[in-house]
């Protein structure tokens, strides 16, 4: 697991009565998994005040469905035991929630073009018939000009003051316009979340939500037709439900059509921003913890003695195909993005915090080969994330100890051993704290520096 430590608060002076914010950025089906397994392992670390426990939580996409769920008190754990099935208050978060066709755009847009073809032959023959009448005075000037004087000029005039006056005024239907806004229609997941929240009796409703709970929860989307960021929240937009934002946040576009709420097309939140730290900052936050499950894979390590290395036999990653390609190209677009965001923080003098920000490894090949879209990886993606995370605090232990404990979270090394032992009994994890594909490295990357 990469670790980033961004420490601008002032040693000297102790907080009172700090926020505590927790961001979570998206990461599709796997990544959603890989988060869940990394909050167990930092949740088994703490005492007295757990990961559901903190004042602010901020989720995109995938991380807004966790978002609302551990603001809601509901535990990584219990989420694991939703991707199993086996949670006795919620129900499984199955493929199909995940995997619904847009049955009803698969069936009407093929109809609609099949429909405006037929109608286009008819309607251009009338527009045709009606020009007729007026051609002669729409020609005249342009023949008369091409038979006082015959040269190629004049006769391309006339040929376009025909084409201008007979041709259609209307479109040819284009097959591209008629193709489905996705290939999946992801309100399945507001209906889970719906259901869920009445199960555990939590408002779905952001003010009665913040009301009864005490935290802040903000749930991010991008208008579709705006291309704006949309904020959900008690003193943000609180006029569609916590399912609804979640369905709007999560819409993934391509994989799923836009999320078309009050009149407005919302498309997946991960499109404008990356992990919308920000808006933990303007709303008070001392303390982010932030969870990116998408980071660029590091496939070339350049030796200073020789040669590079590639981690896939000598492979270059086009090697491995337009998958690989693209999957790369989506993650360094998205964490360029983080990586601009940090720098802002760490010069706006407005912001005197502590930032910890959780990302998977450099070289995790392990991780960067899981298809974010496959379900059926969500069991090893849970493993993976809970193995990376566990091991990235107990080589930096000391460091986040130390920033946590200034905003008054305990850690403890013996009970997170003790849980993790469990945990891995039940689930039949491996025992080895080192996940698997990644090369031990307890390097701790510090950003700025605590002040007094």
């Amino acid at each position: 697991m990469g670790l980033t430590l961004i420490r601008k608060s002032d040693s000297a002076q102790p907080k009172r009565n700090p926020k505590i914010a927790l961001v979570l950025a998206g990461g599709a089906v796997s990544g959603g998994a890989f988060k869940v397994g990394g909050l167990k392992a930092l949740n088994d670390f703490l005492v007295d005040r757990k990961i559901t426990d903190v004042d602010m939580y901020v989720g995109l996409s995938a991380g807004s469905i966790l978002a609302a769920s551990l603001a809601g008190g509901i535990s990584p754990d219990e989420m694991i035991e939703v991707l199993q099935g086996t949670s006795k208050r919620l129900d499984q978060l199955r493929p199909v929630d995940f995997y619904r066709p847009n049955a009803r755009e698969f069936a009407e847009r093929p109809a609609k073009f099949v429909y405006d073809l037929c109608t286009y032959l008819p309607s251009i023959s009338v527009d045709f018939a009606q020009a007729l009448p007026g051609l002669p005075e729409a020609m005249g000037p342009a023949l008369r000009e091409f038979a006082r004087s015959p040269s190629y000029t004049h006769f391309e005039t006339v040929v376009m003051r025909l084409l201008d006056h007979v041709s259609p005024k209307r479109e040819i239907p284009a097959l591209t316009n008629h193709f489905p806004s996705g290939f999946f229609d992801n309100s399945s997941l507001e209906r889970w979340l719906r259901n869920s929240l009445e199960r555990i009796g939590m408002p779905n409703d952001f003010r009665a939500f913040e009301r009864k709970q005490g935290c802040k929860l903000y749930i991010t989307a991008c208008d579709l037709d705006t291309a704006e960021r949309a904020i959900f929240g008690a003193d943000e937009n609180s006029e569609v439900t916590i399912s609804q934002a979640v369905h709007a946040s999560s819409a993934l576009p391509i994989f799923y059509k836009p999320a078309r709420i009050n009149g407005v097309d919302y498309v997946d939140g991960g499109v404008r921003h990356t992990a919308n730290i920000d808006i933990a900052i303007e709303k008070g936050a001392d303390l982010i913890i932030c969870y990116n499950p998408f980071r660029p894979f590091l496939n070339r390590i350049d030796a200073e003695e020789g040669d590079a290395s590639y981690f896939a036999d000598g492979r270059y990653l086009s090697d491995r195909g337009m998958k690989v390609v693209v999957n790369q190209v989506f993650r360094t677009l998205l964490h360029s993005r983080l990586k601009l965001g940090i720098q802002r923080y760490l010069n706006d003098d407005r912001f005197q915090g502590d930032i910890v920000l959780l990302e998977p490894r450099e070289r995790d090949a392990a991780f960067f080969a899981v298809n974010p879209l496959a379900f059926w990886k969500r069991a090893h993606a849970i493993e993976h994330g809970f193995a990376s995370v566990r091991t990235t605090i107990e080589q930096n232990f000391e460091q986040i100890q130390t920033v946590f404990a200034r905003y008054g979270l305990t850690m403890d090394r013996g009970a997170a051993r003790r849980r993790a032992d469990r945990a891995r009994a039940a689930q039949g994890w491996k025992g080895a704290d080192e996940p698997e594909g990644e090369e031990p490295d307890r390097a701790l990357r510090l950003v700025g520096s605590e002040r007094g």
